[in-house]
């Protein structure tokens, strides 16, 4: 049977690593057409070319940071070269940067967070509306989190931008109604990516000790999401998703192994 994805026009921010390199092989399996931004362009090239080696039709990158509306335009105005419209938007570019206490918070960090997790998202949407509005069908897919939903302590900046991202899904899904586009939003809990890499800044030993004892969630798990997703019948939209690994009962709620 033919994909519903056969010949989709794709675009994935973030997509040299985690969920968004993820979504590229798996959506490249279906078929599509996928067109990737991140700002690492030596991984987005390798990424581009296993989605062309899984199936995709049609696979190419170009360097896209979601902080900077120049880079935003930029892009926009390469996938416009590229196609005269999109079938699946994933805004996946985002992560965290730090677990420090509102008291001891970064500045940095948190414009970081702000900027990518809430921001990037209304920039890179705002430059690919025009080649959605017109292709009933079409999907916008915004990578949230469960901080998006459940505050921790050490989280208020990221689970701020979290939160945004899901009144941006809810917000723009009411402004698109009757144009027959569908905006979803996917939210992980744990998920082991070099999202927690990111977070304590590169220190492997702290970010492995998130998982330690647990069977969390893969890229792969987010992805196969992502595509069942986008793959509905234009009349149906997922709204929302809150996806988490089975050790995982709540934020505060894990279950994690011991060695004997």
């Amino acid at each position: 049977m033919i994909s519903r994805l056969a010949d989709k026009w794709v675009v994935i921010t973030g997509a040299s690593s985690g969920f968004g390199a993820a979504a590229a092989r798996a959506f490249g399996v279906e078929g599509s057409k996928v067109l990737l931004g991140a700002r690492r362009l030596d991984r987005l090239k390798e990424v581009a070319a296993q989605a062309m080696k899984a199936g995709a039709t049609a696979a190419d990158s170009r360097a896209l940071d979601v902080a900077q509306t120049s880079s935003v335009e930029e892009f926009a105005k390469w996938v416009r070269g590229k196609t005269d419209k999109v079938d699946v938007l994933i805004n996946n570019a985002g992560g965290a940067k730090g677990l420090d206490k509102v008291a001891e918070g970064k500045d940095d960090d948190w414009e970081f967070m702000m900027q990518t997790n809430v921001l990037g998202v209304l920039r890179v949407t705002r430059a690919l509306l025009p080649l959605m509005v017109q292709n009933p069908g079409a999907t916008i897919l915004n990578i949230g989190s469960i901080a998006g939903r459940s505050a921790y302590e050490g989280g208020a900046a990221y689970c701020a931008a979290k939160a945004g991202e899901l009144q941006i899904t809810r917000a723009l899904r009411l402004e698109l109604c009757g144009t027959g586009v569908r905006v979803s939003t996917v939210d992980p809990g744990f998920a082991e990516t070099e999202f927690s890499l990111v977070r304590f800044k590169g220190d492997s030993a702290r970010a492995k000790k998130v998982y330690e004892g647990t069977t969390p969630l893969s890229a792969e798990d987010i992805a196969e999401t992502l595509v069942w997703v986008a793959s509905r019948p234009p009349h149906v939209c997922i709204d929302e998703l809150l996806i988490k690994p089975t050790d995982q009962a709540a934020v505060h709620k894990v279950y994690r192994r011991t060695n004997a």
